[in-house]
């Protein structure tokens, strides 16, 4: 539909010219007017940003690709801090409690099961678990060594009541340790049965006898130890080691109240990974690159760990790792742990003509003596006398 603008048309004079019903000059000032109206509603409606407030939304944007971002707030970025600190040492005591917790019920489970396992034997052990010891000596032996026990026996051992009174009033004791045969009650296990009943200081051992089964046995041996004795300190001996109670006995004094202790001769010798060699480290590889050492542990001669070093390996001997050689074995067990290594170089003196000799002849006879090349006494049989004629302490001192 059209809307016509005028009602009628005329034509001019001329007769060429066609005018409208309006006048040029309004139609001027109606357009003026729709101009200045358009102006001002824009300028009323569409505001511009206030340029901080773009340049802190171009700082936003740019932040998402990595650009620093100057609207971040420091402050929050402390305070996140804190609080993922806070978190973390609530984490570790959280997980510390746990541990400790599963260290007492799997203690409390082992002690169950023995006490079933004493019960259902007819084998009571729960005497032993009130006597309170000074430290436990567990000589390490072998089916074998008969006769390394009895040199012992006849040089810096006690015997019959004296052994006997050693314990009650020095409250020191001191056992040969040895588990059974691959066939238990044959003539093996028979023999120490009869060696036992004559001289009544053996400790045997659920454990099946075996030169590369040294880390289980003394495993075996920490735990069966810690059952039957309330001990400060417990030692582990070989049996072609000479000792010397009375100095031993004085300087474990000095530590007795201390927590975590782990005395002997420290060493940190190179991991042998050839095959064929003596000490072979089948699990070499874990040790890094050839010819690296070991980390630091006691000579396997003769150590000495605290009482709850011993009660760690009874309650977690099910997951402690056992490497090739034993003293490796027990060092690897306290790693990790805040645990006092103290390196007593008397209990690891030479055999006569030298250090132990020298020593005792001025008055500071050693604790431990061997050879280390033989790792022990060199034919101990007929070494230890010497040994202990030369080097020993007055045997009566107790």
């Amino acid at each position: 539909m059209r809307l016509k603008v005028g009602s009628r048309m005329q034509r001019s004079g001329n007769g060429g010219n066609v005018s409208s019903g309006f006048s040029t000059k309004l139609v001027s000032l109606l357009c003026i007017a729709s101009f200045c109206f358009g102006v001002f509603v824009v300028n009323r409606l569409w505001s511009v940003p206030d340029l901080v407030d773009t340049d802190n939304n171009i700082a936003a944007s740019t932040g998402k690709y990595g650009i620093i971002n100057p609207a971040i707030n420091c402050d929050h970025k402390k305070m996140d801090a804190d609080r993922r600190s806070h978190a973390i040492k609530t984490l570790d005591e959280t997980i510390y409690s746990l541990e400790m917790q599963l260290a007492a019920a799997r203690e409390a489970k082992a002690e169950n099961e023995k006490k079933a396992t004493d019960a259902k034997s007819g084998n009571d052990t729960s005497n032993y678990n009130a006597q309170k010891v000074f430290f436990v000596m567990g000589i390490i032996t072998a089916f074998s060594s008969r006769k390394r026990r009895d040199s012992i026996r006849e040089t810096w051992m006690p015997q019959g009541h004296v052994l006997k009174k050693l314990e009650k009033e020095k409250r020191i004791v001191i056992r040969f340790v040895i588990g059974h045969s691959a066939t238990p009650g044959g003539v093996l296990d028979r023999a120490i049965d009869a060696e036992e009943a004559e001289h009544k200081d053996f400790l045997r051992l659920n454990h099946v006898e075996g030169y590369h089964e040294l880390s289980s046995k003394t495993q075996i041996y920490f735990s069966t130890a810690v059952s039957k004795w309330d001990a400060d300190m417990y030692i582990k001996v070989d049996d072609d080691v000479h000792v010397n109670l009375g100095i031993l006995s004085s300087l474990l004094s000095r530590h007795q109240s201390k927590p975590r202790i782990y005395i002997g001769c420290m060493k940190s010798g190179p991991v042998l990974g050839h095959k064929g060699v003596k000490y072979h480290e089948p699990e070499y590889w874990k040790f890094g690159e050839e010819g690296n050492k070991y980390f630091r542990h006691a000579t396997g001669q003769i150590y000495a760990i605290s009482k709850d070093l011993a009660k760690y390996i009874s309650v977690n001997r099910d997951i402690l790792h056992k490497y090739a050689n034993e003293d490796v074995s027990l060092g690897s067990w306290f790693i990790g742990l805040d645990v006092n290594h103290i390196d007593e170089r008397s209990m690891c003196c030479g055999t006569p003509p030298e250090d132990c000799e020298w020593k005792a002849q001025a008055g500071n006879p050693c604790a431990a003596s061997f050879d280390w090349s033989c790792s022990g006494i060199c034919k101990s049989v007929e070494g230890m006398e010497q040994v202990h004629q030369l080097c020993g302490e007055d045997r009566d001192i107790f």
